[in-house]
């Protein structure tokens, strides 16, 4: 392909990756390179693996030596964010697609980050120019939810990332979607270089036959959020806290903003110093945060 010059994505980022990353982003492109331009494949590594700043850095090489432009779906409104800050992070200038935004000036950008729903009601409105996406990037790619966009892209190379290659949905296994699995390095392989900690687990008892499986197959919002908040629920956490956690410093992820921003008010009310933090912090925010964090005795952050 002919090479071009993108003026953000020519910058390399100030962020350093990792020797497995820099091999990851390699075995990637070869196969890219010697592959249909249709394939579909599909790479996973264990969460905490750095999948975000991986293909991140590959959408700025791909972006800066090919003639084509990338979309990258997610699920979730919060990950669409995520990632278009962590392309930002990259030198990646991109726009998120979401429900009510405004895609007149669509051609200013060669990269674009969609949650499924939305990318799929604006394609059927032929409201998005998608003619020369040539990479197309899943994130948890596990959820079937994706796969009923596949015929929009049927020329473009598509790179799935998951840390759980197993379908979402134990009727549509991913091997009908993609040609080739990648595995990444192992959760013990990581804790053994020191590029994960070396965790202890504990598991409480809780009740979860209120969850309801949407048609995407994943728990829906409401009914994550209905049992993630109720009293008994929160009372649950505080509890673990205060028999695993209390008088050390503890990171709380929930399943999404709603229950954190509940977390945070049953904990504050406990008399315990916590903050919240999310995707809706601004920079200065967030870096206010963990110096607080740092300089906390037994601080919590709460988080998604």
């Amino acid at each position: 392909m002919s090479q071009i010059a993108l003026g953000e994505q020519d910058r390399k980022s100030d962020k350093e990756l990792y020797s497995y990353q820099h091999g990851a982003i390699s075995q990637i492109f070869e196969k890219f390179d010697s592959a249909p331009d249709d394939y579909h494949l599909l790479y996973q590594l264990p969460t905490g693996g750095g999948k975000t700043v991986i293909f991140s850095e590959m959408v700025r090489q791909y972006l800066k030596n090919h003639d084509k432009k990338v979309l990258i779906m997610t699920h979730r409104i919060e990950l669409s964010k995520q990632t278009s800050t962590m392309l930002t992070e990259f030198n990646v200038s991109n726009k998120i697609i979401h429900s009510t935004a405004n895609l007149d000036d669509q051609d200013q950008y060669s990269c674009f980050v969609a949650m499924v729903e939305t990318l799929n009601n604006r394609l059927n409105e032929n409201m998005l120019d998608i003619s020369n996406v040539g990479l197309v990037i899943i994130d948890e790619a596990h959820y079937n939810s994706f796969t009923k966009l596949f015929k929009f892209f049927e020329k473009s190379f598509f790179l799935g990332v998951t840390a759980t290659p197993l379908s979402s949905n134990i009727k549509l296994p991913m091997k009908d979607n993609y040609n080739e699995l990648i595995v990444g390095e192992s959760i013990q392989d990581l804790i053994d270089n020191e590029f994960l900690a070396r965790a202890e687990t504990y598991s409480y008892n809780v009740g979860l036959t209120s969850l309801i499986v949407g048609a995407n197959g994943d728990y829906t919002v409401k009914s994550s959020e209905d049992l993630y908040t109720n009293n008994d629920m929160l009372s649950k956490l505080m509890q673990a806290y205060e028999e695993r956690s209390k008088g050390k410093k503890t990171l709380i992820f929930n399943n999404g903003i709603k229950t954190s921003l509940y977390v945070y008010d049953t904990f504050r009310a406990a008399g315990y110093s916590i903050a919240h933090l999310d995707n809706t912090n601004t920079k200065k925010e967030r870096e206010l945060i963990l110096k607080w964090f740092h300089k906390t005795p037994n601080a919590i952050i709460t988080s998604v």
